[in-house]
């Protein structure tokens, strides 16, 4: 793209231009602010990522520990432990919670898990026959759950510092390769306008000012002429007198 596609379509006045300067002046503190902010999100998403990747390699072993837990459970207290269970349970003892996190303007939703307090049932469940085994599993689980928790909260916030840093970058492009070009080029054509104006005042005044001499120049002249020939016409006169009386 080339000439006024590259500039904004303004009157090239001393007070667009300043005008086009201060849009200028926010345009390069937001594109600064712009830049730190994608570089504080791209740095928590990197450490987000980063915990992710532990978050599931830890995943993998807890969840085989829980199954195997469950398994010993089952060989403990017999096949009938399952029922036993689903009849104690009522209600949910674990809950999850959602709050947010704020990062560099962007709302990042967390997730926690918590118990609410008080006996439950579960915790006479296995009492005639493998109960420690039925115990253990239980916390295997529990563990299980509260890594499954910490990976769907980290996974959320990194889909949405995904779609942040897109959008920031986006902007730090427009602002970088399109705003600020156009303000720049804005101000050097009123710049170039404004002085090709004061050349053109320059030459005007100039050429008023030798039109000026001219003309007092043939004034001058013109006076210089007149007391010329007022000096001859007296002396003229004068002669002509002498002659007069010499006749007489």
């Amino acid at each position: 793209m080339s000439g006024s596609t590259q500039r904004l379509n303004v009157a090239p006045t001393i007070t667009m231009m300043g005008v086009v300067k201060a849009r200028l002046v926010g345009a390069t503190k937001g594109h600064q602010l712009l830049k730190k902010k994608s570089d504080a999100l791209t740095m928590q998403f990197r450490q987000i990522l980063k915990r992710i990747v532990e978050t599931k390699e830890s995943m993998g072993d807890t969840m085989k520990a829980s199954a195997f837990s469950l398994t010993e459970a089952k060989y403990a207290a017999g096949d009938n432990i399952k029922y036993v269970v689903f009849e104690n349970v009522d209600k949910a003892t674990i809950k999850v919670r959602a709050r947010q996190d704020n990062v560099a303007g962007v709302k990042l939703p967390k997730f926690e898990h918590f118990s609410e307090a008080g006996e439950t049932k579960n915790d006479l469940t296995g009492l005639g026959r493998g109960g420690h085994q039925v115990q253990l599993s239980r916390s295997a689980f529990m563990k299980s759950i509260e890594i499954l928790v910490e990976l769907a909260s980290l996974q959320t916030s990194f889909l949405t510092l995904d779609e942040a840093i897109k959008t920031t970058n986006r902007r730090v492009n427009a602002l970088e390769n399109v705003v600020k070009p156009k303000l720049e080029n804005t101000i050097s054509y009123i710049r170039g306008e404004l002085d090709e104006l004061e050349r053109e005042e320059f030459f005007r005044l100039k050429k008023v000012q030798a039109y000026k001499k001219k003309e007092v120049d043939k004034q001058l002249a013109k006076n210089k002429a007149h007391m010329e020939l007022g000096l001859e016409r007296p002396i003229s006169n004068q002669a002509e007198a002498q002659d007069e009386d010499l006749l007489f």
